[in-house]
C-alpha cells in the first residue's frame, strides 16, 4: 500500500501574486489636509453648508444685487404692517419699512460680527493657549487661572455689565460688540489650543528640530502650531455660528448694535410690536438667523469628521 503525499500546486501564471501585492510607489502619501479635503468633497453636508455660506457672503458683500430698496429710506406709516406687494415680497414692518430689504442688509452686520469675533478669539486664544501648553510651568498656571475667571462669567451677564460702562454705552458699534464677545469667549479657544499643543510638543519631529538648533519659540511657530491646527479650525467654525447668535441676542436685549445698524437681532426686537397681528415679520429675520447658524454648524460638523480621526466613520 502506497500513500499519496503529493500536493496540488497551482501554476504561477494562474496566481499573479505580483499584481495582487503590488504597491503604487509613484504616488506620494496624502497629508492630513489633502486627505481631509478629499473626504469633504464627497460629503453632501459639506457641499450644502458651503453653498449656503457662499450665498450669505455674496449677499453681505453685494446687497444691491438682491434689493434696490434702501433699508432705512422710504419708510411710510401708511404701509405699517402691510402685506406683500410688488417689489416688497415680505411686506412692511410696524414703522412701514421693507422687511425684505432689512433682512438682506442685516446679513452684513451679523456676518461681520461673527467673523471679526472669531478672528479676535483666534488671536487671543491661540496665542495664550500655545504659550501655556508649550512652556508650561508658571505661565500655564497663570493663564489657566485667568481663563477660569472669564469662564465664570456668562456671556450675556458679562456683556450686560461691560456695555453699561460709559465708554461702551456711548459708543455702540460693530467693534464694541466684537470686543465684548472676544473678551468673554477666548478661554474655550485657549483650552483647546493648549491641549492640542501639549499633544504635539513631545513628538519626534519637534525633538529633532530642537536637536538641530531650532529655538523653543521657533519650534512652536514652525512645527508645533501647524500640526495642532485641526481642532482649532473645527472650534473656530462652530463658534462662528455661536457668535452670530450672541450678537443677535445682545441686539435683541438692546445692548448690542444700535438701531441705526441693520441686524437680525434688531429686527427681531422691533417685530415684537407686531407679534400678534403680523407674526411673520419676526419670522423672516429669525429664519435668516437660523439658516446662517445652521450652515456654520453643519460646516463645523463636516470639518470635524474630516480632521478628527476618532470621529471618522469607518
Amino acid at each position: 500500500m502506497t500513500s499519496n503525499n503529493s500536493h496540488f500546486v497551482a501554476p504561477i501564471d494562474e496566481t499573479p501574486l505580483q499584481a495582487t501585492d503590488s504597491v503604487k510607489t509613484d504616488q506620494a502619501p496624502l497629508s492630513l489636509w489633502a486627505d481631509a479635503w478629499r473626504k469633504l468633497r464627497r460629503r453632501p453636508l459639506f457641499i450644502i453648508s458651503a453653498l449656503l455660506i457662499l450665498a450669505l457672503v455674496v449677499i453681505a458683500l453685494f446687497p444691491g444685487l438682491f434689493t434696490s430698496t434702501p433699508p432705512n429710506e422710504g419708510c411710510e406709516l401708511a404701509n405699517s404692517e402691510g402685506g406683500p406687494t410688488a417689489g416688497h415680497p415680505f411686506g412692511f414692518t410696524f414703522q412701514g419699512c421693507d422687511v425684505y430689504s432689512r433682512v438682506i442688509h442685516g446679513t452684513q452686520a451679523s456676518l461681520s460680527v461673527g467673523l471679526l469675533s472669531v478672528l479676535c478669539v483666534l488671536v487671543i486664544g491661540v496665542t495664550l493657549g500655545a504659550l501655556a501648553g508649550y512652556y508650561g510651568g508658571w505661565i500655564d498656571a497663570v493663564l489657566a487661572r485667568l481663563g477660569d475667571i472669564f469662564f465664570a462669567l456668562p456671556l450675556v451677564l458679562g456683556a450686560l455689565v461691560i456695555t453699561q460702562l460709559p465708554l461702551f454705552r456711548e459708543n455702540k458699534s460693530v467693534w464694541t460688540v466684537v470686543f465684548v464677545i472676544s473678551l468673554l469667549a477666548w478661554p474655550q479657544m485657549a483650552r483647546i489650543t493648549r491641549g492640542a499643543v501639549i499633544e504635539v510638543r513631545n513628538s519626534d519631529f519637534v525633538t529633532a528640530a530642537r536637536a538641530l538648533g531650532v529655538s523653543k519659540f521657533g519650534a512652536l511657530i514652525r512645527h508645533v502650531l501647524p500640526n495642532a491646527l485641526a481642532p482649532i479650525i473645527v472650534l473656530a467654525t462652530l463658534e462662528l455660528g455661536v457668535f452670530i447668535v450672541a450678537e443677535a441676542t445682545l441686539s435683541f436685549l438692546g445692548i448690542g448694535l444700535p438701531q441705526s445698524i441693520m441686524s437680525w437681532g434688531n429686527d427681531i426686537a422691533g417685530a415684537q410690536a407686531s407679534i400678534r397681528t403680523r407674526p411673520e415679520i419676526m419670522l423672516y429675520p429669525a429664519a435668516a438667523l437660523s439658516i446662517t447658524v445652521l450652515s456654520f454648524i453643519m460646516l463645523g460638523d463636516a470639518v470635524r469628521d474630516a480632521l478628527d480621526p476618532k470621529s471618522r466613520q469607518r
